[in-house]
């Protein structure tokens, strides 16, 4: 038997960090919604908005 593992093959960019934040209700009702209409998870709304935020300010 081979020494490899079996599984998944690793990430070539692992989602490793992490970053805690405190949300008042209707900001995280909004973050909800958003990422229903969107089919995204909460996480992805997130990515998504830092860099539209990030390609607004290099305007």
């Amino acid at each position: 038997m081979s020494g490899k593992k079996m599984g998944r093959p690793p990430s070539e960019n692992p989602l490793s960090e992490r970053i805690y934040l405190r949300v008042d209700r209707e900001t995280k009702e909004v973050l909800d919604q958003c990422a229903k209409q969107m089919h995204a998870t909460r996480s992805e709304v997130v990515r998504r908005g830092i860099y539209l935020v990030r390609d607004a300010l290099k305007k």
